[in-house]
């Protein structure tokens, strides 16, 4: 399920922002962006959003920023500026200048300048801000999600309606075919072999065979059933996308039995405008946790 969050933590001059943002997908996948002073830290971020995500592409970054009155993070090489100042001493003597070595002539030394190393407990402290704005973001984030979820959750209950209302209308239909398809079977076979050489015994129960194997009643019974379990599941608290998932492959069964026993093109219409519907709950359930 799409959604966005943003947190914000501050500590010591250190300013510390978290954006979280959600797609669409079947599996959780994690992608992480933390400046240098959190790249150790990328497993337990991961670690932190796996309690919170369940599926779904996650971009998280984060960013740091320091105060006007943080030190800078560059140290001076002092032995490397030692030796180019008498490098550049010396080229001077040898061609003969005047002037005197300026600081810009050192500055186009771009190795005359370190990272400072880091500080582990500054470290500590832009780790813990960085939780504490990773967990807003979050909250934020999942409240977005929420919102989007409610939608959906409007969209998949009218579409499952949809279905058990014509699946209904199957029931009706079905209720009316076995005595007809009865009568139309024994006057058949009565036309075929004539009267003088029938069974009846025997036709009856063959008649009952085949009705029986034309008959639905069971598939409609589980279908409302899956029906029903579905629309708990959009009730649970918990995430629940791959129970609607399978809930989908088992309502998509019933139907394919329903719509290949019934032998009748109304129920056959029928269940293809309840496939329809299952079609867009697929789509749609991929998009929730």
């Amino acid at each position: 399920m799409t959604g966005f969050g943003r947190g914000e933590s501050t500590a010591n001059g250190l300013q510390i922002t978290a954006e979280i943002k959600t797609l669409n997908s079947r599996y959780l996948e994690i992608t992480v962006r933390t400046p240098k002073a959190l790249q150790d830290k990328e497993f337990d971020i991961k670690e932190l959003l796996q309690k919170e995500i369940q599926r779904g592409k996650v971009q998280v970054s984060v960013n740091l920023e320091k105060g006007a009155d943080q030190k800078p993070g560059l140290v001076c090489n002092t032995d490397r500026i030692k030796a180019y100042g008498a490098i550049l001493e010396q080229i001077k003597f040898l061609a003969n200048i005047q002037e005197p070595v300026k600081v810009s002539d050192l500055l186009g030394f771009d190795d005359i300048f370190e990272r400072k190393q880091e500080d582990p407990e500054e470290i500590e402290q832009i780790w813990n801000s960085t939780r504490t704005a990773l967990s807003k973001a979050a909250e934020n984030m999942n409240t977005m999600r929420s919102q989007e979820g409610e939608e959906l959750k409007k969209e998949l209950n009218l579409q499952i309606e949809g279905i058990r209302e014509l699946m209904e209308e199957v029931a009706v239909i079905t209720e009316k075919r076995v005595p007809e398809v009865r009568e139309r079977l024994q006057t058949r076979i009565q036309a075929l072999i004539g009267d003088e050489t029938i069974d009846r015994d025997r036709l009856e129960m063959e008649i009952a065979l085949i009705a029986d194997k034309m008959d639905i009643n069971e598939e409609i019974i589980r279908l409302r059933s899956h029906l029903k379990f579905f629309l708990e599941a959009l009730e649970n608290e918990q995430a629940v996308g791959r129970r609607l998932n399978f809930l989908c492959q088992e309502i998509n069964r019933e139907l394919n039995t329903i719509g290949s026993k019934a032998g009748d093109s109304t129920i056959a219409h029928l269940v293809v405008m309840g496939k329809e519907k299952l079609e867009q709950i697929r789509e749609q359930v991929q998009n929730i946790e």
